[in-house]
Protein backbone atom coordinates (compact mmCIF):
# COMPACT_ATOMS: atom_id res chain seq x y z
CA UNK A 1 0.00 0.00 0.00
CA UNK A 2 1.39 3.19 -1.42
CA UNK A 3 1.32 6.47 1.34
CA UNK A 4 -1.19 8.06 -0.33
CA UNK A 5 -3.34 5.45 0.31
CA UNK A 6 -2.18 5.62 3.84
CA UNK A 7 -2.65 9.26 4.20
CA UNK A 8 -6.53 8.44 2.70
CA UNK A 9 -7.46 5.76 4.88
CA UNK A 10 -5.59 7.77 8.21
CA UNK A 11 -7.98 10.68 7.21
CA UNK A 12 -11.32 8.82 7.02
CA UNK A 13 -10.57 6.74 10.25
CA UNK A 14 -9.75 10.45 12.09
CA UNK A 15 -13.33 12.07 10.60
CA UNK A 16 -15.05 8.96 11.60
CA UNK A 17 -13.69 9.13 14.95
CA UNK A 18 -15.14 12.66 15.15
CA UNK A 19 -18.61 12.45 13.78
CA UNK A 20 -18.87 9.29 16.78
CA UNK A 21 -17.82 11.50 19.17
CA UNK A 22 -20.19 14.24 18.53
CA UNK A 23 -23.84 14.35 20.44
CA UNK A 24 -26.83 15.78 20.20
CA UNK A 25 -28.96 17.76 22.86
CA UNK A 26 -32.34 15.40 23.20
CA UNK A 27 -35.62 17.37 22.05
CA UNK A 28 -39.01 16.45 22.53
CA UNK A 29 -40.37 14.51 19.61
CA UNK A 30 -43.91 15.60 17.89
CA UNK A 31 -46.63 13.76 20.31
CA UNK A 32 -47.72 11.12 17.84
CA UNK A 33 -44.40 9.66 18.30
CA UNK A 34 -44.61 9.41 21.78
CA UNK A 35 -48.13 8.62 22.27
CA UNK A 36 -48.37 4.81 24.08
CA UNK A 37 -44.49 4.57 24.43
CA UNK A 38 -43.85 6.35 27.62
CA UNK A 39 -45.83 3.97 29.65
CA UNK A 40 -43.51 1.29 28.95
CA UNK A 41 -39.89 1.19 30.70
CA UNK A 42 -36.49 2.51 28.81
CA UNK A 43 -35.76 3.13 24.96
CA UNK A 44 -37.69 6.90 24.99
CA UNK A 45 -35.62 9.73 25.16
CA UNK A 46 -34.18 11.89 28.07
CA UNK A 47 -33.28 8.81 29.47
CA UNK A 48 -29.99 10.55 30.89
CA UNK A 49 -31.72 12.38 33.94
CA UNK A 50 -32.02 10.49 36.39
CA UNK A 51 -34.26 9.77 39.14
CA UNK A 52 -32.21 11.37 41.82
CA UNK A 53 -32.16 14.60 40.00
CA UNK A 54 -35.58 15.33 41.36
CA UNK A 55 -35.63 17.26 44.25
CA UNK A 56 -38.05 15.01 46.27
CA UNK A 57 -39.59 17.01 49.42
CA UNK A 58 -39.70 15.37 52.60
CA UNK A 59 -42.90 13.59 53.86
CA UNK A 60 -45.73 15.66 53.80
CA UNK A 61 -48.56 13.09 54.24
CA UNK A 62 -49.03 14.53 57.87
CA UNK A 63 -49.22 17.94 56.90
CA UNK A 64 -52.80 19.89 56.64
CA UNK A 65 -52.30 23.75 55.74
CA UNK A 66 -54.77 25.93 55.25
CA UNK A 67 -57.44 25.96 52.57
CA UNK A 68 -57.40 29.36 50.23
CA UNK A 69 -59.86 31.19 48.60
CA UNK A 70 -61.10 28.87 46.11
CA UNK A 71 -61.10 26.21 48.83
CA UNK A 72 -58.21 24.48 47.99
CA UNK A 73 -55.48 23.07 49.79
CA UNK A 74 -52.21 22.17 47.93
CA UNK A 75 -49.89 21.54 50.80
CA UNK A 76 -51.41 18.76 52.21
CA UNK A 77 -50.40 16.28 49.53
CA UNK A 78 -46.87 15.49 47.92
CA UNK A 79 -46.65 15.93 44.14
CA UNK A 80 -45.74 13.21 41.98
CA UNK A 81 -42.64 13.80 39.94
CA UNK A 82 -42.44 11.91 36.35
CA UNK A 83 -39.44 11.03 33.61
CA UNK A 84 -38.52 13.41 30.89
CA UNK A 85 -41.36 12.88 28.22
CA UNK A 86 -42.82 10.61 30.08
CA UNK A 87 -46.54 9.56 31.95
CA UNK A 88 -46.21 6.35 33.67
CA UNK A 89 -45.94 6.35 37.11
CA UNK A 90 -42.87 5.34 38.67
CA UNK A 91 -43.20 2.53 41.39
CA UNK A 92 -41.30 5.32 43.93
CA UNK A 93 -43.97 7.58 43.55
CA UNK A 94 -47.04 5.62 44.29
CA UNK A 95 -46.79 5.77 47.89
CA UNK A 96 -48.11 9.60 47.42
CA UNK A 97 -51.08 8.55 45.84
CA UNK A 98 -52.05 5.95 48.45
CA UNK A 99 -51.32 8.57 51.37
CA UNK A 100 -54.07 10.73 48.86
CA UNK A 101 -56.66 7.77 49.18
CA UNK A 102 -56.05 7.26 52.54
CA UNK A 103 -56.75 11.55 53.00
CA UNK A 104 -59.89 11.39 50.94
CA UNK A 105 -60.82 8.16 53.01
CA UNK A 106 -60.29 10.22 56.67
CA UNK A 107 -61.85 13.65 54.96
CA UNK A 108 -64.94 12.76 53.23
CA UNK A 109 -65.70 16.21 52.63
CA UNK A 110 -63.36 17.04 50.40
CA UNK A 111 -62.09 15.44 46.80
CA UNK A 112 -59.15 15.20 44.73
CA UNK A 113 -58.05 17.78 42.02
CA UNK A 114 -54.90 16.20 40.01
CA UNK A 115 -53.14 18.89 38.10
CA UNK A 116 -50.65 17.44 35.43
CA UNK A 117 -47.25 20.32 34.83
CA UNK A 118 -44.62 19.69 32.44
CA UNK A 119 -41.25 21.34 31.91
CA UNK A 120 -40.23 24.03 29.85
CA UNK A 121 -38.84 22.18 27.00
CA UNK A 122 -41.42 21.39 23.79
CA UNK A 123 -44.46 23.19 22.57
CA UNK A 124 -47.24 24.89 24.57
CA UNK A 125 -49.49 22.27 22.73
CA UNK A 126 -47.58 19.25 23.18
CA UNK A 127 -47.05 19.69 26.88
CA UNK A 128 -51.23 20.76 27.38
CA UNK A 129 -51.48 16.69 25.89
CA UNK A 130 -48.47 15.93 28.23
CA UNK A 131 -50.00 17.31 31.06
CA UNK A 132 -52.92 15.71 30.57
CA UNK A 133 -52.13 12.57 29.78
CA UNK A 134 -49.75 12.81 33.36
CA UNK A 135 -52.97 13.53 35.36
CA UNK A 136 -55.11 10.64 33.88
CA UNK A 137 -52.14 8.12 34.85
CA UNK A 138 -52.29 9.46 38.32
CA UNK A 139 -56.58 9.42 37.99
CA UNK A 140 -56.01 5.40 37.00
CA UNK A 141 -53.83 4.38 39.78
CA UNK A 142 -56.08 5.93 42.18
CA UNK A 143 -59.22 4.42 40.86
CA UNK A 144 -57.41 1.25 41.13
CA UNK A 145 -56.46 1.90 44.63
CA UNK A 146 -60.30 2.13 45.41
CA UNK A 147 -61.52 6.11 45.04
CA UNK A 148 -64.48 7.13 43.57
CA UNK A 149 -64.23 8.52 40.17
CA UNK A 150 -66.47 11.28 41.97
CA UNK A 151 -63.82 12.11 44.20
CA UNK A 152 -60.92 13.01 41.49
CA UNK A 153 -60.77 15.57 39.18
CA UNK A 154 -57.99 16.21 36.51
CA UNK A 155 -56.79 19.22 34.98
CA UNK A 156 -53.54 19.40 32.62
CA UNK A 157 -51.49 22.68 33.38
CA UNK A 158 -48.90 21.94 30.34
CA UNK A 159 -45.74 23.95 30.83
CA UNK A 160 -47.77 26.82 31.91
CA UNK A 161 -46.22 27.22 35.63
CA UNK A 162 -42.76 25.98 34.55
CA UNK A 163 -39.24 28.08 34.67
CA UNK A 164 -37.93 28.89 31.00
CA UNK A 165 -34.77 27.45 30.26
CA UNK A 166 -34.31 26.03 33.52
CA UNK A 167 -31.56 23.58 34.22
CA UNK A 168 -32.04 19.60 34.82
CA UNK A 169 -32.80 20.01 38.51
CA UNK A 170 -35.35 23.08 38.52
CA UNK A 171 -37.17 20.92 35.32
CA UNK A 172 -37.45 17.79 36.91
CA UNK A 173 -39.51 19.31 40.08
CA UNK A 174 -41.90 20.90 36.99
CA UNK A 175 -42.00 17.06 35.67
CA UNK A 176 -44.83 16.35 38.37
CA UNK A 177 -48.54 16.16 39.08
CA UNK A 178 -49.71 18.73 42.22
CA UNK A 179 -52.33 16.56 44.36
CA UNK A 180 -54.81 19.55 45.23
CA UNK A 181 -57.29 19.23 47.81
CA UNK A 182 -60.19 20.58 47.60
CA UNK A 183 -62.80 21.36 50.03
CA UNK A 184 -67.08 20.57 48.86
CA UNK A 185 -68.72 23.66 49.23
CA UNK A 186 -71.52 23.64 51.33
CA UNK A 187 -74.79 25.71 51.05
CA UNK A 188 -74.70 29.60 51.70
CA UNK A 189 -75.63 30.66 55.58
CA UNK A 190 -78.87 31.79 54.99
CA UNK A 191 -79.08 35.74 55.91
CA UNK A 192 -81.22 38.44 56.71
CA UNK A 193 -81.32 42.11 55.68
CA UNK A 194 -82.84 44.47 58.80
CA UNK A 195 -85.95 46.72 56.94
CA UNK A 196 -84.92 50.30 55.85
CA UNK A 197 -85.99 52.63 58.41
CA UNK A 198 -89.34 54.29 57.41
CA UNK A 199 -88.56 58.30 55.77
CA UNK A 200 -89.49 60.98 58.30
CA UNK A 201 -92.81 62.56 57.15
CA UNK A 202 -91.71 65.94 55.24
CA UNK A 203 -91.96 68.99 56.94
CA UNK A 204 -92.64 72.64 55.75
CA UNK A 205 -90.42 75.67 57.10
Amino acid sequence: MNNVSKKFLLVIASGALLFAGCTKKPKRPDPSQTLGRDAGVGGNIGDNLKTSDVATPPDLSQRTGDFDANNQNRTALQPVYFDYDRSAIKAGERAKLQAAKEYLEKNPDVTLLVEGHCDWHGTAEYNLALGDRRANEAKKYLLSLGVPAEKIETLSKGSLDAVKNADDKTSANDRRDELVVVKKQGAAPATTTAPAPAAAPATTP
